[in-house]
């Protein structure tokens, strides 16, 4: 079993040491880390901040993957 688990507010893999399982609304169980649990905790100027930090990461990401996509023959290994 693996000892990495994907936070689905953040986007990222976390150590299980750093995540914790919240039940949902539908009543399942997903993995989240304590930074973002913590987050939700602050006041609303830092909680966007927070927010505005992880979309840009997954702008980022999604950015690079797209780009990867459109020009496959320049993200090939030599």
């Amino acid at each position: 079993m693996s000892d990495t688990a994907y936070c689905y507010h953040c986007g990222r893999p976390h150590p299980k040491t750093e995540m914790r399982q919240l039940r949902t609304k539908g009543g399942s169980r997903r993995w989240r880390c304590i930074e973002s649990i913590r987050a939700t905790k602050r006041s609303v100027a830092e909680r966007d901040a927070f927010g505005k930090q992880v979309t840009a990461m997954n702008s980022n990401k999604q950015s690079i993957i797209a780009k990867a996509t459109q020009n496959p023959e320049l993200h090939r290994a030599a």
